[in-house]
């Protein structure tokens, strides 16, 4: 996204005016007498132009041999310098007289009479995503959309409030008069509107991230005051070395390798956790920075050297990490994707509209934490608490050129600034100002942030009181008995874009490549042997790959987190597992008596089904006309259910079989549903209802039916299946295939002959035994 341009059309030029000033139409320009163009003519009548051609060539020239010679080797001081001269302006401050901005209401809206204390502002440039669809129904918050000029005309979402340029432009804000048409920036008007309806707290997200468990106030303080606040002590970043400005966050929940858009270049490096903490007590945390799993806020330059294809991240942060704190003198980017603003820092709002698109979140940022040291208050990092998906959306670096060029320097600049203003807003403009002068940003910028703290006034808003910061004042000594530890823990992580200490090996890589493929796969086992003596094994063996092992037994064990599950209707228990977890790639059903040879399921399509369709002793056709009893009944149950089916299922289950009076039997100890399966999967069981249906025979059903045989991805195909174990279970497995059955795991001792033998496949599994 480019920030548009909303100036007026340059005039077009006036037509050729002699030196009398008469006006001359352009064909006159050429009608005098042609003179005699000889070279010696030629040079004569041309040598003053001649001359100061040759001299823009020497000045040109000596700029550039100046311009390598002085900074060639210091490509980041030689952006630096251009974009200071670029930039740099001696803007006008604005003249604000406070008291006397009248109020305004909105008139226009057909949300006039409605207050909220909490609302989630989103940027919308598309028709509603899933996620936005879940922000909406999240209970005692309200959704407010804001839209641009990519937004469709059309645009709406139950129970959300959607405000479209038109409606922007009627509610009477001054910053909409600097707004671009086509950019997220826009959300400012957003802001305004929440605080004029009554806001206390704004969640500023993005219309990709989930909220985890779907309650912001699970994981953020949205309570800072009152019987609902918590009155707690709060992790906090040491300030011990006053040369240390600015933290990578990422490190202290477990990605040391990952680094947040707009952390400076020259602190990447910067891995090492922290000797020691302190601690700050809680309540003015105004500014609530979230962490982000699956696509963090990282910038273009680790989006795209720490992949090596268009595979979507998948990054996993600490989610029992405490939250920190900075303290004065030490910062950290903030963005608009995760964050939650009390109304006490509701000026830090504001999105500056002359810098990159990509940089303005981050620049607001750091902007907003050192005047929130004026009224005494902190920004708090927490842990994980939304999921983002990766679209796989290239944005060029150009739109992050703000922030690799000047964002180093603005830090530095910001923890030396000063100000002898007596009120917040004062100080918030003169900073604006300085900014400008500094080349930060442009004096639009200075102008939009007067509109926006006079709209901020006239919405109602009431600026916090100043408070004495602690900059200037010679710092505390830290005694032992203050300093508090946390080691994080250093989660696995393929994005090794920095130095780490130790050598990643081949084993310890292929782990790490198996986890990014399998961290967002459900495990669902079924146990039939003793979970008292398995259950703990077989989560230590899978838990490692996949995002979580669900085990489920015929007897329920609390202790062991085992729950309750009839294996002859196991599908029926699913669902509730689907919807446990309906954020997940997809989930695979695994029973006890088959060992998952992880490391051959690389090459599978995780977007299709997985079935042992192609191996005979697995999967088998019966007749239902026969002796059998028990497969005419089951025949008769499927035949109800088809009629009962939807079109699209209806029409695939009949194209797979061959014969009504034929029974597809299948013994279903391994399959795997993907999510865009899922709903299928969930209507196919609600048609079965309460009829008596076999495991063995409702999941083949299924199958067929969600999709036909052809696409079912062929990864179980040369499994290694037989129908009774073998004298010597030793002679049956082979690390080769994707999965060995059958394999009875009744002890501790037989679980680490298992995993001497996978060891095969997975070196690393000797470190378990």
């Amino acid at each position: 996204m480019q920030v548009q341009d909303r100036s007026s059309a340059k005039p077009p030029k006036p037509p050729h005016q002699e030196s009398d000033g008469q006006l001359l139409p352009t064909s006159a320009k050429f009608s005098k007498p042609t003179k005699n163009l000889d070279f010696s003519t030629c040079v004569c009548e041309n040598l003053y132009r001649i001359i100061i051609l040759f001299i823009l060539v020497t000045t040109v020239a000596a700029l550039f041999f100046l311009r390598n010679g002085a900074y060639g080797s210091d490509t980041s001081a030689l952006l630096c310098i251009q974009s200071t001269q670029s930039h740099a302006i001696h803007p006008q401050l604005p003249q604000i007289r406070w008291n006397s901005i009248p109020p305004i209401a909105d008139k226009s809206s057909a949300f006039a009479n409605f207050r909220s204390e909490k609302w989630i502002v989103v940027s919308v440039s598309d028709y509603p995503s899933d996620s936005l669809r879940k922000l909406g129904k999240i209970k005692g918050w309200q959704l407010l959309a804001v839209g641009n000029s990519n937004t469709p005309k059309d645009w709406a979402l139950k129970g959300t409030i959607y405000l479209s340029l038109e409606m922007q432009a009627q509610l009477g804000f001054r910053v909409v008069d600097y707004l671009p048409y086509d950019s997220y920036v826009r959300k400012s008007v957003g802001y305004l509107f929440a605080i004029q309806h009554g806001a206390k707290k704004i969640f500023d997200v993005d219309d990709r991230g989930e909220v985890m468990d779907d309650d912001i106030g699970k994981h953020f303080d949205v309570e800072l005051i009152g019987e609902e606040a918590k009155q707690e002590v709060i992790l906090q970043y040491s300030h011990e070395n006053l040369n240390r400005t600015v933290v990578n966050p990422y490190v202290h929940f477990g990605q040391r390798s990952v680094w947040p858009r707009g952390l400076p270049l020259e602190n990447v490096g910067e891995i090492g956790h922290e000797e020691y903490y302190t601690e700050v007590f809680g309540g003015r945390q105004f500014i609530q920075q979230g962490i982000s799993n699956g696509l963090p806020d990282v910038d273009s330059v680790f989006y795209f050297t720490r992949k090596t294809g268009l595979e979507a991240f998948d990054i996993r942060f600490d989610e029992h990490a405490p939250k920190v704190a900075l303290p004065q003198g030490m910062m950290v980017p903030v963005n608009s994707f995760n964050t939650i603003f009390h109304s006490s820092a509701f000026w830090a709002l504001m999105l500056p509209v002359s810098v990159s698109s990509m940089a303005s979140d981050v620049l607001r940022g750091y902007w907003a934490q050192r005047l929130l040291w004026e009224i005494g208050g902190y920004v708090v990092v927490y842990p994980p608490t939304i999921h983002r998906y990766d679209r796989i959306e290239a944005y060029p670096f150009s739109e992050e050129k703000d922030l690799h060029v000047n964002v180093g320097r603005l830090i530095k600049f910001l923890v030396s600034w000063r100000s002898d203003k007596h009120n917040l807003f004062e100080k918030v403009l003169q900073l604006s100002y300085v900014m400008a002068e500094e080349g930060f940003w442009t004096e639009k910028d200075v102008k939009f942030t007067a509109a926006w703290l006079q709209d901020l006034l006239a919405a109602g808003y009431q600026q916090p009181r100043l408070m004495s910061h602690e900059l200037d004042r010679p710092r505390a000594n830290i005694g032992h008995g203050d300093r508090k530890e946390f080691v994080p823990h250093k989660l696995p992580s393929v994005h090794l874009g920095v130095e780490e200490i130790g050598t990643v090996n081949y084993e310890i890589g292929n782990l790490i490549r198996w986890r990014k493929n399998f961290g967002n796969t459900v495990l669902i086992m079924f146990c039939s042997g003793p979970v008292e003596r398995t259950a703990l094994e077989w989560r230590l063996l899978y838990g490692r790959i996949f995002k979580t092992v669900i085990i489920l037994s015929e007897r329920k064990n609390v202790d062991l987190a085992v729950e309750q599950g009839q294996l002859d209707h196991i599908y029926k228990y699913l669902p509730k597992l689907f919807e446990r977890y309906s954020s997940t790639d997809g989930f695979l059903f695994l029973q006890d008596d088959t060992i998952l040879n992880y490391w051959n399921l690389l090459q599978a399509d995780k977007t299709k089904l997985w079935i042992t369709n192609k191996v005979s002793k697995s999967w088998t056709t019966v007749s239902a006309t026969g002796d059998n009893d028990w497969f005419a009944k089951q025949a008769d149950m499927v035949k109800k259910v088809v009629a009962n089916m939807p079109v699209h299922l209806q029409v695939n289950y009949k194209e797979s079989v061959k014969s009504e009076q034929s029974l597809t039997i299948c013994n279903s100890e391994l399959f795997y549903v993907p999510h865009h399966f899922v709903a299928d999967f969930v209507d196919l069981v609600n048609l079965v209802g309460d009829l008596d249906i076999h495991h063995k025979v409702a999941i083949p059903m299924f199958f067929m039916a969600m999709d036909s045989q052809q696409n079912f991805d062929p990864v179980f195909d040369t499994m290694k299946y037989q129908q009774k174990p073998p004298s010597n279970l030793t002679m049956l497995y082979s690390s080769e295939v994707a999965a060995v059955h059958p394999w009875t795991i009744s002890s501790e001792q037989e679980f680490i002959k298992l995993i001497r033998i996978m060891a095969a496949g997975d070196p690393l599994l000797m470190e378990l035994v």
